[in-house]
């Protein structure tokens, strides 16, 4: 994985797709102070200091759109999720792509492709990705969801620069694997972790809301709801409430 560090910057996410052509593949553009970055569904997005990260990963797999690439949120997930345990922690999945610890938020991604067109043709995908390292209760108590962050939870600052090193080298540990055999390869890590299963749920999606059971995980990654009348919905973009 090669790394770029931007001192300051409004957006990685942003900063990345303004260069996508003269990044190469497998790049972290990388900072501990962002100003004006943004979450999903364009949710609201708060900057907790700069004693956390701050990211998005350049890939490039191919020329042209694959179904796997939009299962690469649930990957980085889960590597994420991963390291966090490396910590002592005990983090959550909220489908599709959120980590939580005790219902409390502290990490999530946004990926973007950029340079699409009615071919299929694209120029890379953009994961962007926060984690909630090191702050207070008081800095956290002012964001408008329950939220967390490592040192809390696991007790001890910290190494920003360790925790990156250890999310890149995870990611590309499968990474190809990844792309050669989707979500397949790891539904069974995925759903060990995830909080939602079982339970009553109601999903946003899009101008919708869909209620009922979170059933399962299917084989490419969806979500899969079992209403109140016993009828079965595959969500395949949402955010749990």
């Amino acid at each position: 994985m090669n790394y770029l560090y931007l001192e300051r910057v409004d957006s990685t996410n942003k900063w990345a797709k303004s260069h996508i052509k003269e990044i190469e593949d497998k790049t972290i553009v990388y900072t501990f102070n962002q100003t004006a970055g943004r979450g999903r569904l364009n949710r609201k997005w708060t900057n907790i200091g700069n004693d956390n990260i701050y990211a998005s990963i350049v890939l490039k797999p191919s020329g042209k759109m694959e179904d796997v690439y939009s299962n690469l949120t649930q990957y980085l997930c889960l590597v994420i999720a991963q390291v966090i345990e490396e910590y002592n922690a005990v983090p959550k999945i909220k489908w599709p792509n959120d980590i939580q610890i005790n219902n409390k938020k502290i990490s999530g991604i946004l990926a973007e492709v950029e340079g699409a067109n009615s071919d299929g043709n694209f120029d890379g995908i953009v994961l962007g990705f926060g984690v909630n390292l090191n702050t207070s209760k008081e800095i956290l108590n002012k964001i408008d969801q329950p939220a967390t962050a490592l040192n809390i939870e696991a007790g001890v600052s910290v190494d920003k620069e360790e925790f990156l090193k250890k999310v890149s080298d995870k990611f590309c540990l499968l990474y190809d694997r990844f792309i050669e055999e989707g979500f397949l390869l790891i539904k069974e890590e995925y759903i060990k972790r995830a909080s939602f299963l079982n339970k009553e749920v109601s999903v946003k999606v899009f101008d919708r809301v869909v209620s009922g059971k979170a059933a399962g995980i299917t084989d490419n990654g969806a979500l899969k709801i079992v209403d109140s009348n016993n009828e079965e919905q595959i969500l395949f973009i949402g955010d749990i409430l």
